[in-house]
């Protein structure tokens, strides 16, 4: 996502920040059964700041913010919360709001069925003799709005917006608390270009208001223009804080990782054999709106040992493209799907399981994970049957295939019996690709297959990648970050409105040339 357009002006904290720390975490531990999540962290933040906080999936980003928020209340924590030089130790979420103190998580907890203006005040509606004073929460709720021009209706129903707009309510939310501590964790991470810019917008605005704020993230192209300080954490532990003007990509993520990191993407050097899926005049209607088409006619093939890359902007059909050939879309489909040179029938997912079709998707949490179930019940979901025989379970199999797929891929857990739930961004990824491999596919789909995870993890998914197309596995990937698709592809097809508008060559494809496709030049390549 480019950013490029906004750029905060720092000018205002550097020349006006107080010389103390606003809010202080001296050496912070926090454990769980067999892990020390937390070990004598230190982290500072002074008014009007922008302070990242960077670190892998696992690193205790999360755990240190949940300490701040009050949910892990005193004394389930070790070490020193002071705010404005006084000690604080909060017994709940309520107290650390109380203090100025509200953190917006990446799991948004908004009310689908209420309106904007209720979820806003949810808890905190003004009464009066035990009746709420509608026409003063709906003045109130305008107000907020207005503030942070954000153009979006009070009445609305939380379900009916996009899933941008609701990160931007449940901002507006955090700041109705009259927020002097605001936490953001991967707060851009499903907004589109317009809502980057109307945050970024806001956050100029708390930082004059002396407002400070703590921003996680992954993208660090963000953290380097938005703030103003970095703190890595690495297993559990402060490992350097600095000025940003101070860092470079490459030292932060040697420090993120433990190591210095040279090329991000591998080395691409794979065989091609023959063509082993192929997608012909394939359209999807939507199936809200009869009559639109969100994918229009779009053919392509796929070779083995071949990763063919699907690039375009939000709302280029990306998604409903695979959705519809695995038979998990609502909209109406019509062409033709062919594997091994074959027509194929697919009308549901368990179709597309039998005729070889893996697909990792792009929410992992709502479709790709039982989260409260084992890393092992998750890695053998899909493929239990070829795992371990037709009629009747064979425990020892499926836990030998869960505890070789763990290696294989190096999920960082303590064993298969690990609830997947408690597993990192990365290494639930890992169990995610590990279940489609389990079922011996003959095509991955990729949707955004490094979505929310840190830079240490994204390179063993790529190493993966890579690994699997050397194998001979055919791959169809699809990503929103450009590098990401130029990197790790052999070719490209570019999709615009449904409509397929480019096909590149690795040799051939430049981002300027992939990027003009996408916002509607029609340009082909081979």
């Amino acid at each position: 996502m480019d950013i490029g357009l906004w750029t905060l002006d720092k000018s205002v904290k550097m020349n006006g920040m107080a010389q103390g720390a606003f809010l202080e975490m001296r050496n912070i531990t926090k454990s769980f059964p067999g892990v020390r999540a937390l070990d004598g962290v230190t982290f500072d933040l002074h008014k009007g700041e922008i302070h990242a906080l960077v670190g892998e999936n696992g690193a205790g980003k999360s755990t240190l913010m949940k300490v701040l928020g009050g949910v892990y209340p005193h004394p389930e924590y070790g070490g020193e919360l002071l705010i404005e030089g006084q000690q604080r130790r909060f017994s709940g979420v309520r107290d650390a709001e109380k203090a100025g103190i509200a953190v917006i998580y990446q799991e948004l907890s908004l009310v689908k069925e209420m309106t904007v203006a209720e979820n806003i005040f949810l808890g905190r509606e003004p009464v009066k003799w035990g009746v709420i004073r509608w026409e003063e929460l709906h003045r109130r709720a305008r107000k907020l709005l207005k503030s942070l021009n954000l153009d979006i209706d009070i009445h609305t129903p939380i379900r009916n917006l996009g899933i941008g707009q609701q990160q931007l309510i449940e901002i507006a939310k955090a700041l109705s608390h009259d927020a002097r501590i605001l936490v953001l964790d991967e707060p851009t991470a499903a907004l589109t270009d317009t809502e980057v810019q109307t945050l970024f917008g806001i956050l100029n605005q708390l930082r004059t208001n002396d407002v400070g704020m703590i921003y996680i993230s992954h993208k660090l192209g963000e953290v380097f223009q938005l703030s103003d300080r970095i703190t890595v954490l690495r297993d559990g532990k402060t490992v350097g804080t600095n000025p940003t003007i101070e860092w470079d990509e490459v030292r932060v993520i040697a420090r993120m990782v433990g190591r210095e990191v040279g090329d991000i993407f591998p080395t691409v050097d794979h065989a091609h054999g023959e063509v082993v899926f192929e997608v012909e005049n394939l359209s999807v209607e939507d199936p809200d709106v009869p009559g639109k088409k969100l994918v229009e006619k779009v053919s392509f093939s796929v070779r083995r040992g071949e990763v063919l890359g699907i690039a375009g902007l939000m709302g280029a059909g990306r998604s409903d493209l695979l959705m519809a050939i695995f038979g998990a879309h609502a909209g109406t489909r019509t062409g033709v799907v062919k594997i091994a040179g074959k027509p194929v029938q697919i009308s549901d997912p368990a179709d597309a399981i039998t005729q070889g079709i893996g697909f990792v998707t792009e929410d992992r949490k709502r479709f790709g994970l039982v989260l409260d179930q084992t890393i092992l019940s998750n890695m053998t979901l899909a493929g239990l049957r070829r795992i371990s025989g037709r009629f009747i379970t064979s425990v020892d199999a499926e836990s030998a295939a869960g505890v070789r797929a763990m290696k294989d891929l190096r999920v960082k857990a303590n064993s298969v019996f690990t609830i997947a739930g408690t597993l990192s961004g990365g290494n639930q990824q890992k169990v995610v690709l590990a279940k489609w491999l389990l079922t011996n596919p003959r095509v991955l789909f990729l949707d955004e297959p490094t979505r929310g995870i840190d830079v240490g993890a994204k390179q063993e998914i790529y190493a993966q990648i890579n690994a699997l197309a050397k194998t001979g596995l055919a791959i169809v990937l699809v990503s929103s970050e450009l590098p990401e698709v130029l990197g790790l592809s052999d070719r490209i097809v570019v999709l615009h409105e449904g409509r397929m508008t480019g096909e590149f060559t690795r040799a051939t494809a430049t981002p300027e040339a992939v990027m003009a496709c996408a916002t509607g030049h029609v340009a082909r390549a081979a």
